[in-house]
């Protein structure tokens, strides 16, 4: 990429001491983004393939998708040769698809630090926390609503944690803060209390807009470097409203990422089918990566799939089941037919606690992400309750299990170290490889190894108290917590962030709804 990494392009203040500053901070250790060596997991056959292509495109062509309290989305459609019937919009067969062409194949998006940098695309995952819910819990204080304290928490946990790309956007909503105004703390808390790359306000076009002016002053000037992921909710069914829209319309013309993601609960918002949903959610895809580019050619844009069934008798999501599996895999066999980076599953659970359900669920969620060529994972860890809560707790489960998709990924060497015929040799029939020369040299980072989890003898175990995950995780969020260390972040940005926060915030009155 021709694009500048990292460069800032204005002068800042601060000088000897501040540059004294930022070479003398603390580096908090992270690993890179991740490269696949291992092949993704394609259940649909080349003829289902085929099948839903063609269906989806009779939705686009016969039903058409609704652009709700839009008149300017109509008027492009129109002017881009669709059949426009009021807010309907009906696109010809083929014209969607040609339009998503020159959507990016892969998104570099940049941190303010660049060594966190990452690439979304290809082969490559990153790792994004919960998004979303209004409500937090912790161990010690039960389930309640969010405060701007517990997003800064969350911030920094984030921040601390090895295996996690990437800081998210909404970790938990703010409710002390106005409606109106919380947008501008929750930007500031990402991007002075971590150095990784973060998403952008949708909730309304003005905060999309101040989420690029903020990044404008953060980096110095944007120079047309995508700085931004920011999710895209489709209202499924084949609904696009102007809220969602309007802050994809911002972001497109500013070049900065967006997920065009279909909301989809099974039996709900899409049908109870496979089949059947990954149609409506190709056709949904298809609308929505379009008109990303009818707002500028070549916009970057990621095929999202939110996934879950519902519960026929409660009404309520489930997640981890095999149907959600089967969609997500088949969705990215669609995504990488039409060359465009995949948004798919996270640390998915209906569990009210972090207990057995809830990780039997993350783990299939996680685990499928990985293997159906998920190349950004929102919600990777913290997700509770259906997505209502932000777990202080869970948060640090998760993200301690992010490190096995990491190793995982890495597939199987081949080389003559790992073959280790040497070490096979040297202890022969009957003995043990513990004291071998090959298991010396090769120990420490042969396995990859849990910060969390209890691995030992039961009698210490039982001394040091019978703790449970819950029980240490709760430990872990303390210890990272204490441990934290706030990244250098040059003095000027950080004073102009605060005016333009300040002065926006007076410009308007509180409002809570």
């Amino acid at each position: 990429m021709a694009e500048a990494d990292g460069i800032r392009k204005r002068t800042r203040s601060g000088g000897g001491s501040a540059r004294r500053a930022e070479r003398t901070a603390v580096k908090i250790e992270c690993e890179r983004f991740i490269e696949r060596n291992i092949p993704n997991l394609e259940i649909l056959s080349e003829e289902a393939i085929e099948i839903i292509e063609f269906n989806a495109e009779t939705i686009l062509e016969e039903i058409g998708v609704a652009f709700t309290d839009n008149p300017g989305a109509i008027e492009i459609w129109r002017n881009a040769g669709a059949d426009i019937e009021g807010e309907r919009v009906r696109i010809p067969r083929g014209l969607a698809r040609k339009l998503c062409q020159t959507a990016p194949k892969k998104i570099i998006q940049h941190a303010r630090n660049s060594e966190r940098n990452v690439e979304i695309g290809g082969n490559t995952l990153v790792m994004a926390p919960v998004y979303g819910p209004p409500f937090v819990r912790t161990a010690s204080g039960g389930r309640r609503y969010a405060t701007i304290e517990d997003f800064q928490k969350f911030v920094k946990l984030g921040y601390m944690s090895k295996w996690l790309h990437h800081s998210g956007g909404t970790l938990c909503e703010p409710t002390d803060v106005p409606v109106n105004k919380r947008h501008l703390d929750m930007l500031y808390a990402h991007m002075s209390f971590s150095d990784k790359p973060f998403m952008g306000s949708v909730t309304d076009p003005s905060r999309a807009e101040d989420s690029v002016k903020m990044c404008d002053i953060l980096f110095g000037g944007i120079e047309d470097r995508t700085v931004l992921t920011s999710l895209i909710n489709i209202n499924s069914p084949l609904t696009f409203d102007a809220t969602m829209m309007g802050a994809l319309e911002v972001y497109a013309k500013a070049n900065q990422a967006c997920i065009v993601s279909p909301f989809i609960v099974g039996g709900a918002m899409a049908p109870v089918t496979v089949a059947g949903t990954l149609t409506q959610v190709l056709a949904e895809v298809l609308a929505g990566v379009a008109y990303s580019q009818l707002i500028r050619k070549g916009a970057p844009v990621i095929f999202g799939a939110f996934v879950t069934s519902i519960d026929m008798n409660s009404g309520a999501p489930t997640f981890g089941t095999p149907e959600a599996s089967q969609i997500t895999y088949g969705a990215g066999q669609l995504a990488r037919r039409l060359g465009l980076p995949y948004r798919s599953a996270g640390s998915f659970c209906g569990s009210k606690l972090p207990d057995a359900q809830a990780g039997y669920e993350s783990a299939n969620s996680l685990n499928m992400g990985l293997l159906s060529g998920v190349n950004f994972m929102l919600h990777s860890c913290g997700w509770l309750e259906g997505g209502l809560v932000s777990s202080f707790e869970k948060f640090v489960m998760d993200s301690d299990q992010l490190g096995t998709l990491h190793h995982l990924a890495k597939g199987i060497k081949i080389d003559t170290n790992a073959q280790a015929l040497s070490a096979i040799r040297e202890v022969g029939p009957g003995g043990h490889y513990l004291g071998c020369e090959h298991t010396q040299e090769n120990f420490k980072d042969a396995f990859w190894r849990s910060e969390l989890l209890d691995y030992k003898p039961f009698e210490t175990w039982a001394e040091e108290g019978s703790r449970d995950t819950q029980a240490l995780a709760s430990l872990r969020v303390e210890k990272i917590l204490s441990d934290y260390q706030k990244p250098y972040l040059d003095p000027a940005v950080d004073e102009e962030l605060k005016e333009f926060i300040s002065k926006k915030k007076a410009s308007m009155k509180d409002s809570f709804s």
